[in-house]
């Protein structure tokens, strides 16, 4: 699998370069599925209308769905595990991306390996990851301690959730950095945190991306960046 892992979607030229050449076609021939699962797991963004907008490309602050794709699909992990693979595998071997919603990774991360997604990634070498916040931070061996969130019901009240994510790239990824709507995302933060990690870590800001294919990482930014050894 090819990862493009943002901070806020296709924000510039730049990204969406790394797009186009990641897909090996025009965004215009590409067939994409949209996993909006990580938004029901915050409060700030879902269920609801937010789920609605991102489906739909009508969130262009953060733009996935509305980049004129030859189709747009939805693929949501909850329901997953109530069907036969057969149903859904199909569907997702057939995309040609995946765009993966922002939201709360430790929520993500459960489904991913619940609805029995995560068994398939191995089978899909051909297919872009194409993560926004929370979906690119899915992919770290760990989130950290500031960016747990969901606590899974399944667990006994005085359980601590876990920060353990899917492992799938070997850094963590700090995103919105400087962003105004979040204003405890600052680098001295980022760096706190980052400390924690045991990793090396990337902080990225809304204007950047970081691509990962066969092990190799490449920073595409119009905007600031910092890799923390």
């Amino acid at each position: 699998m090819k990862l493009l892992l943002t901070s806020a979607g296709i924000k510039n030229e730049s990204i969406r370069a790394a797009l186009v050449g990641l897909l090996g076609k025009p965004i215009h021939e590409a067939n994409a599925l949209c996993i909006p699962t990580a938004m029901y797991g915050h409060p700030w963004v879902g269920p609801g209308t937010k789920v609605w907008d991102f489906i739909c490309g009508n969130e262009p602050r953060t733009p996935m769905a509305e980049l004129g794709w030859q189709s747009v699909g939805v693929l949501e992990l909850t329901a997953l595990p109530s069907l036969p693979k057969n149903l859904w595998m199909p569907t997702v071997r057939n995309a040609d991306v995946l765009l993966v919603a922002g939201g709360d990774a430790g929520y993500l991360s459960h489904w991913m390996q619940a609805s029995g997604m995560m068994d398939l990634l191995p089978d899909l070498q051909d297919t872009v990851w194409v993560g926004l916040s929370a979906g690119s931070m899915v992919m770290a061996p760990r989130i950290g301690g500031d960016f747990v969130g969901w606590k899974d019901p399944t667990l006994g009240p005085d359980a601590q959730q876990s920060d353990t994510t899917l492992g799938l790239v070997d850094f963590g990824i700090y995103p919105h950095l400087d962003c105004p709507d979040l204003p405890h995302n600052t680098l001295v933060n980022a760096e706190k945190w980052a400390a924690g990690m045991g990793m090396p870590c990337y902080v990225i800001d809304d204007e950047t991306a970081i691509q990962v294919v066969n092990g190799d990482v490449n920073v595409i930014s119009e905007g600031n960046w910092h890799y923390l050894p």
